[in-house]
């Protein structure tokens, strides 16, 4: 036991600071899961299933609730760098580590992308004399300042930002409530639109259809499990935030959705514009729309200030593996890893060129080919968290200091819910499945550069017994 680390001597021999604060990790971890998928994308998803699209967000996130506490498991039982990459690794071996890492940095570096030129469509609405690519370029170099700043930087950004998010949900709910009954002026008791044309209204398949949208949706919560590792109590930390993330889908997904087509009939929903936009109108908020802009440029600036953090210290983790090139781990008196970031930015401004060279072809296929990527992470951890558990309980059962529920059976539940999901892609429509192909290539040549490295240093491992003996002789 004297050999073992801490959290904190880990993360500093890793060559990073933990300089994050508690109340960083723990808006992380309230905002992690809020973006403009939400606050946009949430009318489309209402207007594909109907009233019952809050049974899909329910579903999806009883997923993601029940992958994050098996998270939580084995981040409280042993706080890594790697977070899940690391727990595949030596969970399920070499081949798991290098494929959830290489896919996650490589989803994040797209999101990064998406995000910037997300960002820059709102702004041009505001100032449409400026080039969309120009707004872009200037999201993408000041949130990479900010994460090469240092990871309290980050942090303290990631905080404002996240705020801005929460208290619009809060207020959202608050007002929402009292609207629809009948306590706000201009409201009137509305909860029974939620059964507007029959709560099924487009059947029980939408709610399938609907869960495979909204499940990436929450795509982000387990950023946080990640970020932890770089600050005091990683512990600590990671147990508060995996064990409140219950309430969070409840509240700001299931609750948000729930008011809404309870404040207006879902028919009359915008599919392309924010609901909530129209919600703040129906409450007589002056300049509503301005508002959940503002509002929604800040969830875009916060998932990029996110996607560059985490993808830069999945490639740190990488390369403590020998996964990445040596230079990747060179971190800055501020121990951030610089050079990390810089190659995920990199990729990120390339994508945002292709969207304005090629968006139809090389920026979609990017995009594309990671929309499944949360779901073999989902399936990965879950996966990993089946054979570590058994080896603590075995070994070191004083470790599982956060248990998953109602383990084996509920761990077993929810890889089966994730495959499925993953199943239903095939058959919910022509842009799901494309969505899964590109995805299932992504996994394929990730899989395929594995085990060529892997032969490679094979052979040279063979070939260095036969230099030595010539040299010796």
């Amino acid at each position: 036991m004297g050999a073992e680390t801490t959290p904190e001597t880990t993360t500093e021999r890793a060559g990073l600071r933990p300089d994050l604060r508690q109340r960083h990790v723990r808006m992380i971890a309230l905002g992690g899961i809020i973006g403009a998928s939400l606050f946009i994308g949430s009318g489309a998803v209402i207007h594909t299933v109907g009233p019952a699209a809050v049974l899909s967000y329910a579903i999806g996130g009883l997923i993601v609730v029940l992958v994050m506490r098996m998270l939580g498991e084995m981040a409280t039982a042993s706080p890594s760098q790697g977070s899940f990459m690391e727990y595949a690794r030596t969970s399920l071996g070499g081949w798991a580590g290098f494929t959830v890492g290489w896919l996650y940095w490589y989803f994040w570096v797209g999101v990064v992308a998406f995000e910037a030129v997300a960002g820059a469509k709102i702004l041009q609405t505001w100032i449409p004399v400026v080039p969309q690519w120009m707004f872009s370029l200037v999201l993408m170099l000041l949130l990479t300042a900010t994460n090469l700043a240092s990871a309290r930087s980050f942090g303290e950004t990631e905080f404002w930002l996240a705020s801005v998010k929460i208290a619009t949900i809060v207020v959202f709910l608050v007002v929402g409530i009292l609207f629809v009954l009948g306590a706000w002026p201009g409201g009137s008791f509305s909860v029974g639109n939620i059964a507007q044309d029959g709560f099924l209204a487009n059947g029980p398949f939408s709610v399938v259809h609907g869960v495979v949208i909204v499940i990436f949706s929450y795509f982000g919560a387990e950023i946080v499990t990640i970020a932890a590792a770089e600050s005091r109590e990683p512990e600590t930390a990671v147990r508060k935030a995996t064990s409140s993330i219950v309430w969070r889908v409840i509240v700001f997904y299931v609750g948000s959705v729930t008011l809404l087509v309870m404040i207006t009939g879902w028919r009359d929903i915008p599919t392309t514009t924010s609901p909530f936009a129209a919600a703040f109108g129906r409450f007589g908020i002056p300049a509503a729309e301005t508002v959940v802009s503002a509002v929604v440029l800040t969830a875009v600036l916060s998932v990029l200030n996110s996607g560059l953090y985490t993808a830069s210290r999945m490639l740190f983790a990488l390369r403590g593996n020998g996964w990445a090139p040596r230079w990747i781990a060179d971190t800055n008196r501020r121990g951030v890893p610089w050079k990390a970031i810089l190659v995920s930015t990199s990729v990120g401004y390339v994508a945002v060129v292709m969207n304005f060279v090629s968006p139809d072809k090389i920026f979609y296929f990017i995009i594309n080919s990671a929309g499944a990527v949360a779901l073999f992470v989902y399936a990965i951890i879950a996966g990993s968290q089946l054979r570590m558990r058994r080896r603590l309980e075995a070994e070191a059962p004083e470790r599982l200091k956060l248990r998953m529920w109602g383990y084996p059976w509920l761990s077993w539940l929810t890889l089966a819910g994730t495959l499925a999901v993953v199943a239903s892609m095939l058959f919910v429509d022509a842009d799901t499945r494309a969505q899964l192909y590109l995805s299932l290539i992504s996994l394929a040549v990730i899989l395929g550069v594995y085990f060529i490295q892997r032969r490679r240093s094979g052979r040279e491992r063979r070939k260095t017994p036969l230099r030595s003996s010539r040299d010796h002789g």
